[in-house]
């Protein structure tokens, strides 16, 4: 399985980060089929141009310039900090981590396949694939080339097509780039295509099983990664294409000019914890968009801190699990992903008075092999109360009892900003936490 990574020149926002998810739902539902996943994801650190039409600065480079440092340790940050955002939201690391920097080499190899099979053509600025002369151009998208030309606002310049792409840029005359290499045409850079498909081969074979990105890459980069790895071999490149589709932000499309492309970051800091935005995600199928408020992440959140509370009344988990629901549960991720109807059964399974504690327990583990959630350290653990808070909860009850409502729900609060919920029973006050 290769999926398309970032470009390393922003944070990644958390629209990236969805199709990040989704991806990790998708590897974790083939391991609990039994299956063994080759995961490659690549880095794309040089050759993501900010125009379209193969225009403009290369993005990393960009953000070096307008921030005096150089590309390389932009690169290198940004890499990081993508890291260690999925990290965060528990997302499997790939088998390989794949830096287009790290594979000039099988980057120039394949233009030159491209350049022997006669499918290249040179102007001014850099190598390019003359896509008309690949028949299955289009395809992915349901478009021929004649049809995707049609569509087309960009300024040609020596180009033959405007949809034809770079493979190799060249360097401007007289300026000394941070990230350049030599090569047969020219010393440059590589184009961004170029390095999908080098680095896909290189880890997965000429011909593999699934390539995963968010939608948008479909109609051009991933049709551009087609018309090179199956100009190159004469092969078919991947069996199954998996796009997720958009998040958008209150109903809106997510932009910097709008300021609403946020990071995980911003969610941290305004309202809930980074898994609490993947139990978000959960509630919608990967093929259909979904809408982020605050509001919506803040009630995902309280669904969590539910659901934990839930496992810590169970019991240990037993030998054997509920098997119907697992069945259940099985079915749903096994068809086309639906984790949020895998999702429901786990819930109904959890209100299910008439299922054992243990059992529960079992298939909660079983399940949250997909969902990734960190479910069992909370599965029959106890609280432990720190004295302080319990002091706290001790003179709410008091003031409760003395019908002291103000000073109850001022304590009230301040167990809460603590990390603690309370909850008034019969037998008295019950505490539950994320801790």
């Amino acid at each position: 399985m290769y999926t398309c990574g970032p470009t390393v020149y922003h944070d990644v926002h958390i629209g990236n980060l969805r199709t990040f998810l989704f991806e990790d739902f998708l590897k974790r539902m083939f391991e609990l089929n039994g299956y063994t996943v080759n995961h490659v994801m690549n880095i794309t650190d040089v050759g993501h141009l900010v125009g379209d039409g193969d225009i403009g600065d290369d993005k990393v480079a960009k953000t070096a310039r307008e921030n005096g440092k150089t590309a390389w340790d932009v690169a290198e940050l940004y890499t990081k900090l993508f890291l260690n955002d999925v990290k965060r939201l528990n997302i499997e690391p790939p088998t390989t981590l794949s830096k287009a920097t790290d594979h000039i080499k099988e980057q120039i190899a394949l233009v030159k396949r491209l350049e022997e099979k006669g499918l290249t053509y040179i102007t001014k600025d850099g190598v390019y694939y003359d896509a008309k002369k690949f028949a299955n151009y289009g395809a992915l998208g349901g478009q021929k080339a004649d049809e995707k030309l049609g569509g087309a606002r960009i300024s040609l310049g020596e180009k033959h097509s405007a949809i034809d792409f770079a493979l190799w840029k060249f360097s401007p005359k007289g300026v000394k780039r941070d990230m350049e290499w030599d090569s047969p045409w020219g010393k440059g850079f590589p184009g961004w295509h170029i390095e999908c498909s080098a680095m896909a081969m290189k880890y997965l074979g000429e011909t593999f099983d699934i390539h995963c990105g968010a939608m948008d890459l479909a109609p051009v980069h991933h049709e551009n990664e087609i018309a090179q790895a199956e100009g190159a071999t004469g092969k078919p490149f991947v069996h199954y294409w998996v796009h997720g589709e958009f998040l958008l932000i209150d109903e809106k499309k997510m932009s910097k000019s709008v300021k609403n492309d946020y990071t995980l970051e911003d969610l941290v800091v305004n309202c809930a914890e980074p898994i609490a935005f993947r139990f978000f995600n959960m509630s919608a199928h990967y093929r259909s968009k979904l809408n982020f408020t605050y509001e919506a992440l803040r009630a995902s959140a309280n669904a969590l801190r539910g659901l934990r509370a839930a496992l810590r009344e169970l019991e240990t988990p037993g030998e054997t699990g509920a098997v119907e629901y697992e069945k259940r549960f099985m079915e749903r991720v096994n068809d086309d992903l639906d984790i949020p109807g895998a999702l429901a059964v786990m819930w109904e399974m959890v209100r299910d008075a008439a299922t054992p504690s243990s059992a529960k327990a079992k298939s909660i583990i079983m399940m949250d092999r997909v969902f990734g959630l960190g479910l069992k350290e909370y599965i029959a653990a106890k609280i432990e109360i720190p004295e302080t808070i319990q002091t706290l909860v001790d003179e709410r009850e008091k003031a409760r009892l003395a019908k002291d409502w103000i000073r109850s729900d001022e304590l009230r609060l301040e167990i809460e900003i603590a990390g603690f919920e309370i909850e008034d029973t019969a037998e008295g006050p019950k505490l539950r936490s994320d801790h």
